[in-house]
């Protein structure tokens, strides 16, 4: 299973993760993406990541 982490003081929140893949990623009461599982059988975390326009998601 892949560990999937968020750098919360980097996001900016743009959402971009969770439109992509809401079974990983949720955005907080803040506005700040947090993940909430390390695993989806549809999405290619990875290439998530890749998309972040801060670059704040870290597939391991």
């Amino acid at each position: 299973m892949a560990k999937v982490i968020v750098d919360e003081a980097t996001c900016v929140g743009c959402g971009l993760c969770v439109n992509a893949c809401a079974d990983v990623f949720e955005l907080n009461s803040d506005g700040i993406a947090k993940v909430k599982s390390h695993e989806c059988a549809d999405c290619d975390l990875s290439d998530i990541a890749s998309q972040c326009p801060v670059n704040c998601i870290l597939v391991e």
